[in-house]
């Protein structure tokens, strides 16, 4: 389906089929990408850590990200799918993969949504012509509600539990590569499964207690900042902010400060789901801050939460100052160098002023010479068909004249 975020994909193969995949995880995303940044704003102002911390609206935290932004999803994708049919559908299913889940249940709600709006598309071809008059409203609730309510059902006990498997592995081998000195290559699953919303399972559920232990030897870890650096998230949103489409350009600036100073990295998530290849530029962002850290030995004293500027600041140990702002620069040149690149600096999403410039007159100039070119067809026709008339004049004059006898 062609929009604003999910333009048409033209051929077939592997390129284009992944292009698709990241087309339609855009196209339910970035339309609630105001939410997303609503929550943001909330949660760098209101959790205990945040600019004016309020117990009361603090409890709005938790059920935006866990249920409200989900669902959000699952409505968008089945509107996708089936209209306004399959964004209820789609929405009653999601509730049963986010009730009872303890992360964020996006990557359910991007499978489920969809599916359930789907299987009540199925529905509605095998029912329309076979409800008599009279009937349709009844039948359509009917089956819009047993359908959700199927799939809610299964998104409860098979969809949910799955999507928490894949986390488990996630964090299982983030903490085989940390516990065998691999630490820049845990950039390349790190960033993948934050991408997927998988971050605070990561950060709190493997890295931080790994951290917490080796801070209690040495004062500090290097574990507390594989996740956390908001460095690579920096560079992807400048170079979308530089080099991205013009749709997207106009979001990136306060999706920069919600991210950078507020440490609220959900924000730019969407933008890497919109182009799934992008992936490659935080990976590389992330892994050049781990390097970087590793070097200068520098580390934090407990997890930076939320994964702020502000917050790395304060969690970092006297006189380590130099190696984290350090790691944070060379994470953000880094992730928006490669960023640029992928982005083909401006000229890859075709929508540049040069271009907008260089169409009209190559246009132009191709017109008028295809105008030359007929006008100089048109003349040659009428001189050769003059010449054609002229002999076949004379021809005629040949033929007719009468023959004079000699006297």
């Amino acid at each position: 389906m062609a929009s604003p975020y999910t333009p048409e994909v033209q051929g077939t193969g592997v390129k284009a089929t992944i292009q698709r995949i990241g087309g339609y995880l855009a196209g339910m995303i970035m339309p609630n990408i105001g939410a997303f940044i609503a929550w943001g704003l909330i949660t760098a102002l209101f959790i205990p850590t945040g600019w004016a911390p309020n117990e009361q609206l603090n409890e709005l935290v938790n059920p935006i990200i866990r249920m409200l932004l989900p669902i959000l999803i699952g409505y968008t994708g089945g509107r996708m799918v089936h209209g306004q049919r399959g964004a209820v559908v789609g929405a009653v299913a999601t509730m049963g993969v986010v009730v009872g889940a303890e992360a964020p249940m996006f990557l359910g709600a991007m499978i489920i949504g969809p599916l359930a709006a789907y299987i009540i598309k199925l529905v509605d071809g095998l029912v329309q012509d076979r409800t008599k008059a009279g009937f349709e409203m009844l039948v359509d609730n009917f089956t819009a509600g047993i359908v959700g309510a199927a799939m809610a059902v299964a998104g409860a006990l098979a969809i949910g539990p799955v999507v928490e498997s894949v986390t488990e592995v996630a964090g299982d081998g983030v903490e085989w590569l940390v516990t065998n000195n691999l630490l820049p290559l845990a950039s390349v699953l790190i960033e993948p499964a934050k991408v997927l919303f998988l971050n605070n399972a990561i950060n709190h559920g493997v890295l931080g207690p790994l951290g917490v232990a080796e801070a209690a030897e040495t004062g500090k870890s290097i574990l507390f900042m594989l996740e956390s650096n908001p460095g690579p998230g920096l560079g992807l949103l400048l170079a979308y902010m530089f080099f991205g489409p013009r749709m997207l350009r106009a979001s990136t600036p306060a999706s920069a400060i919600i991210h950078f100073f507020g440490g609220i990295h959900e924000i730019y998530f969407p933008y890497v789901l919109m182009k799934p290849r992008m992936i490659l530029a935080v990976i590389a962002g992330g892994a050049a801050g781990v390097f970087t850290f590793m070097i200068t030995g520098a580390g934090l004293v407990a997890t930076p939460s939320p994964g702020s500027i502000f917050a790395y600041l304060t969690m970092t140990p006297r006189g380590g100052y130099f190696g984290v702002i350090l790691g944070v620069l060379i994470a953000t040149g880094v992730s928006f160098l490669v960023g640029a690149v992928l982005l083909g600096f401006g000229k890859a999403s075709g929508d540049t002023p040069a271009d907008e410039d260089e169409a009209p007159a190559e246009a132009e100039t191709e017109t008028e010479a295809t105008s030359e070119s007929e006008a100089r067809s048109e003349a040659g026709a009428e001189t050769g068909a003059e010449g054609e008339d002229a002999h076949e004049r004379n021809g005629a004059r040949k033929d007719g004249a009468p023959v004079m006898k000699e006297a």
